[in-house]
């Protein structure tokens, strides 16, 4: 079994958001939808607004390279943004700037920071691994790369695998594929077998980057793989997740929709016997290196999650707009609620470009943003998105949820009445007023919360992972000595220097005063 090396310099160049689209056609992918297989997901209604929010990312490039793209380090040319690796604080305080203007764009989830973060810190583990093993890793990855660039892909990353008993290892599994692991090794590669769970974007990826999802122990060797596999490779089965109210896409009319052009999309991705071709591993058994590739992946992709910020600057437009098609936008309470959902959904934002602010370089030379302030960020998200989405309600009142479809709002008989009783302001045009609605509904009850409120929540690692790393890295010691100096308590010498050499390192990774290292040479 034969599969491409990388990207193909003879492939036409996707530039815009229609090339993109158009590159999707034809691919023959194993898709499954209801229980039907899907023979082109360019044209289900279904499939196709989460397409439409892709072909974005590409249309910002067009529209506003400062934003949307970078000049690559291994070539020296633009490219999309999602395809680059951080080098400077600026590279990764962009990221976060792009991922804002997307989601106020979209109104969803885009699906490809988690290509991006995985591009990101593959490229400073694999620079250990190498340095530690001699591995051939991180060129392989530096030749793919450059090539995805040139070609401009989407490249999704695969990490969360299903997990089976949580309990145990994945080792102790009593059925191996539920984690990925290598299944056979030949000459030229190695196979795959297992799932991956809640795949954001994986159906519109033209490659998947595959991914331990936790830290392994030399028990666990066959699942310490990391490859890059085309999404047409032979035994690649993908299972569309059904979404609320994701059905509306498929009946007349736009109303109803809600969000009426754009979507998520999350699949289960599963491998049956999957070959990866030498030069597309990049980790193959350095178990010791699986908690450092995590660690840096959900370090990068926490703070992505200021998208949010930009879905919630949508959700608190549409929520003024309700309020003002209600007529009650002048009461103090809605302008109070509103502050207060600005206020959440600035903080969002602001951990996760702090997190950004505060990267440092890897031995690498690519730039990694702030563990903490990270993690912080994502907590955030975990809870305040859903804060907001309760105010959004609270506002708009109950229509959000019991308002009577388009279906009935043409009808013949009833249309009249229902234009007669749906109606808020006079000088606003009843559809309006319904559209708007069900925005409301599609972003905090319907197809796009699993993006807004249920992505919020678990992915990029549920609420306590989050808990667990802050903990590691709140400095508890540190902060004790402050107090304790402060308060006249005299300190050991030990914990004197202890405090001193943490007061540097804290202005060093604080105001950047750390020395980066030399960033290796692209060749």
């Amino acid at each position: 079994m034969s599969q491409p090396n990388g990207p193909t310099e003879a492939a036409a160049r996707i530039v815009t958001g229609a090339d993109y689209i158009e590159s999707l056609r034809g691919r023959n992918l194993n898709v499954y939808l209801f229980g039907e297989r899907i023979t082109e997901p360019v044209d289900h209604p279904m499939i196709r607004p989460s397409i439409n929010a892709v072909a974005e990312t590409y249309d910002l490039a067009v529209q506003h390279p400062e934003l949307g793209t970078a000049v690559s380090h291994l070539t020296g040319q633009r490219v999309n943004r999602f395809l680059h690796v951080a080098h400077s604080v600026e590279d990764v305080v962009n990221q976060n700037k792009m991922q804002r203007r997307l989601g106020q764009l979209t109104g969803t989830c885009f699906q490809r920071c988690v290509g991006m973060d995985a591009l990101n810190s593959l490229y400073s583990v694999t620079y250990e691994i190498d340095a530690q093993h001699g591995t051939p890793y991180h060129k392989r990855l530096k030749t793919f790369l450059a090539q995805a660039q040139q070609q401009n892909v989407v490249i999704g990353g695969a990490m969360t695998d299903v997990k089976g008993d949580r309990s145990l290892a994945p080792h102790q599994q009593v059925d191996p594929d539920l984690y990925v692991h290598i299944s056979a090794r030949t000459a030229d590669g190695v196979t795959i077998r297992g799932a991956k769970a809640h795949q954001t974007g994986c159906i519109n990826s033209h490659w998947l980057i595959v991914m331990p999802t936790l830290r392994l122990s030399p028990a666990d060797r066959d699942f310490a793989i990391v490859g890059a596999i085309p999404v047409t490779a032979e035994g690649i089965t993908f299972v569309y997740g059904r979404q609320s109210c994701d059905t509306r896409s498929m009946e007349e009319g736009s109303i109803d929709v809600g969000n009426a052009q754009y979507g998520g999309q999350e699949a289960m991705v599963i491998f049956d016997d999957v070959f990866i071709p030498n030069e597309l591993i990049f980790m193959d058994g350095e178990t010791e290196f699986a908690a450092m590739l995590v660690e840096r992946f959900t370090c990068y992709h926490r703070r992505s999650y200021v998208c949010k910020s930009g879905v919630g600057d949508v959700l608190i437009g549409a929520t003024a707009t309700a309020a003002e098609y209600n007529g009650v936008e002048r009461a103090s309470h809605i302008r109070d609620k509103l502050v207060e959902m600005t206020h959440l959904n600035e903080t969002i934002y602001a951990t996760g470009i702090a997190a950004s602010y505060q990267s440092q370089a890897t031995k690498s030379g690519a730039y990694l943003c702030d563990d903490m302030l990270a993690n912080v960020c994502k907590h955030h998200v975990t809870r305040f998105p859903y804060e907001i989405s309760r105010l959004a309600q609270d506002i708009a009142g109950g229509l959000v949820a019991t308002m009577p479809s388009e279906a009935d709002y043409m009808h013949e008989e009833l249309g009249p009445l229902l234009e007669k009783y749906l109606q808020g302001r006079a000088d606003v045009p009843t559809p309006h007023r319904m559209r708007i609605m069900r925005l409301i509904e599609n972003m905090t009850l319907g197809r796009n919360a699993v993006g807004y409120l249920t992505e919020s929540m678990h992915g990029a690692g549920s609420p306590q992972a989050q808990r667990i790393q802050i903990y590691r890295h709140m400095q508890l010691a540190f902060k004790q000595q402050l107090a304790q100096r402060l308060a006249g308590i005299d300190l050991s010498d030990a914990a004197r220097d202890g405090l001193n050499e943490l007061m540097d390192s804290y202005f060093a990774r604080v105001f950047q005063t750390a020395v980066a290292p030399t960033p290796p040479s692209a060749e």
